[in-house]
């Protein structure tokens, strides 16, 4: 991995936005068992583009073996602030052009303009509220950190405002008040936790997902990868697993995620890129669903969905 890279300047070729001047190396650490088969330890930022670039690796998995297997979300602490120089960025603006050209290494829509017109001073209070929203409920938490991704790379919307995390609560369904009580108490300390843990592990890029089986046996994917990398980490750890059907057809894959892009739709339905994208206008057209466009792609939601894509 190269040094001296700053963690906005993610590496498109390796899927990893990387903590300046450190090496990657997931090293022994005790790390909690589920019920189920395997447990993924899932290292990310709110405002890391490479995570934002494996969303449709990651929800076809959970749809195809979330059955076996768990994800324990942690956030890594990407930019705690600006007081650095390294890697050709020292400021937000500098970040902007390097945001599109990752948005279209990726395919999923990010706007880097935002970096430009209201750029973000650190990572953390996104981070902090999202560890909030994990202790009110776990899955409206991931909803959350969804709609936080969508209010950065899409809307140009300075997440560290409490504005746009109160916004994203709301549409995750959370309890407001409550989540501002313990961004601002219990939920900086589980921050500091996850950023321990998260040394202790040798994280220093992101995404990192650890696989972890009851035995302690692990297998980790480190970076966005194709989603064939994901499913050999579960199938090595155990062969028996088998895969879980779904039902592709729109309606049933916009059940699941109201919003999808079209990289997303084409991985989850199977449907050739080029014909996803046409396939989800022409829904626009019978007034099925909603497109939000932006300079470097689009998404699409139900139509009845209560969101903010206005």
């Amino acid at each position: 991995m190269s040094q001296n890279t700053n963690p906005l300047l993610c590496d498109p070729k390796e899927g990893t936005c990387s903590i300046p001047q450190t090496e990657n190396r997931v090293v022994n650490s005790q790390l909690p068992k589920t019920e189920k088969l395997i447990t993924v330890t899932y290292y990310t930022d709110p405002i890391c583009s490479s995570c934002w670039g494996i969303e449709p690796q990651i929800r076809r998995l959970k749809l195809e073996y979330g059955d076996t297997i768990t994800f324990n979300y942690h956030t890594g602490g990407l930019l705690p602030d600006w007081s650095y120089n390294s890697g050709g960025i020292s400021k937000p603006s500098d970040v902007a052009h390097h945001w599109d050209e990752v948005s279209l290494y990726y395919d999923m829509p990010i706007d880097g303009d935002i970096w430009l017109e209201n750029p973000l001073n650190s990572s953390y209070p996104p981070s902090i509220a999202f560890k909030a929203a994990q202790m009110q409920d776990k899955d409206r938490a991931i909803s959350f950190l969804r709609e936080l991704r969508e209010m950065v790379f899409l809307q140009k919307k300075n997440i560290t405002q409490w504005e746009h995390i109160a916004k994203a609560a709301a549409v995750a369904k959370l309890d407001v008040e409550q989540l501002k009580k313990d961004t601002e108490n219990k939920a900086k300390e589980l921050f500091e936790n996850d950023l321990k843990l998260g040394k202790d592990l040798g994280i220093r890029g992101f995404p990192t997902m650890i696989f972890t089986d009851n035995q302690g046996n692990r297998e980790v994917v480190y970076g966005a990868k194709p989603y064939a990398n994901f499913e050999r980490a579960i199938l090595k750890l155990n062969p028996n697993v088998v895969k879980k059907e779904y039902k592709k057809d729109w309606q049933t894959l916009f059940d699941y995620y109201p919003t999808l892009t079209a990289r997303e739709f084409s991985e989850l339905s199977t449907m050739p890129r080029n014909d996803s994208e046409n396939y989800l206008n022409q829904l626009v057209e019978q007034g099925f669903l909603e497109k939000y466009t932006t300079k470097n792609g689009s998404i699409w939601e139900k139509n009845n969905y209560s969101k903010k894509y206005v």
